[in-house]
């Protein structure tokens, strides 16, 4: 782990990140002699993979049509409309798969983060600044918030 640890001092929770990449490594070499699995069940088997994690896995690495929820898609997705009032990650995964053609699923993942973290973030969003304001049900709620605010006044 202490080896790991080099490699990994600069990101977040890095002691973490350095325990879970041994043990992931242990489980591949002996469950998989080494070959990293192609589904997502053997993939959630390894030590700090989760649901999104095994989902970028088979979208980047293996280019299959999977839809990994992070926070960004998961915020975006409700926001903007695509899923309407989605309790939990799975739920929205679930969604937003249904939405999108499987030939352009995984790249779909990376406009809603890159939407997310630039455009569309969590605290001010950037409204004046969107391309899709015309499809968006909270641009269109604030729209409507502002005119009914003009008329009263």
């Amino acid at each position: 782990e202490e080896q790991v640890l080099e490699y990994v001092h600069s990101v977040s929770y890095p002691n973490s990140k350095a325990h879970h990449l041994v043990l992931m490594a242990r489980r591949l070499c002996d469950a998989y002699s080494g070959v990293v699995p192609d589904n997502i069940d053997d993939l959630q088997t390894l030590s700090g993979v989760g649901r999104k994690t095994a989902n970028v896995v088979l979208a980047v690495w293996f280019g299959q049509p999977t839809m990994a929820v992070d926070t960004h898609v998961f915020r975006v997705a409700n926001r903007i409309g695509l899923t309407k009032n989605s309790k939990n990650v799975l739920e929205t995964e679930k969604t937003l798969v249904s939405h999108f053609p499987p030939e352009v699923l995984a790249d779909a993942h990376h406009w809603l983060i890159l939407h997310g973290r630039y455009v569309c973030q969590a605290r001010k969003p950037h409204c004046d600044q969107c391309g899709i304001q015309e499809i968006c049900d909270d641009y269109q709620k604030r729209m409507r918030k502002e005119f009914n605010k003009s008329t009263l006044a």
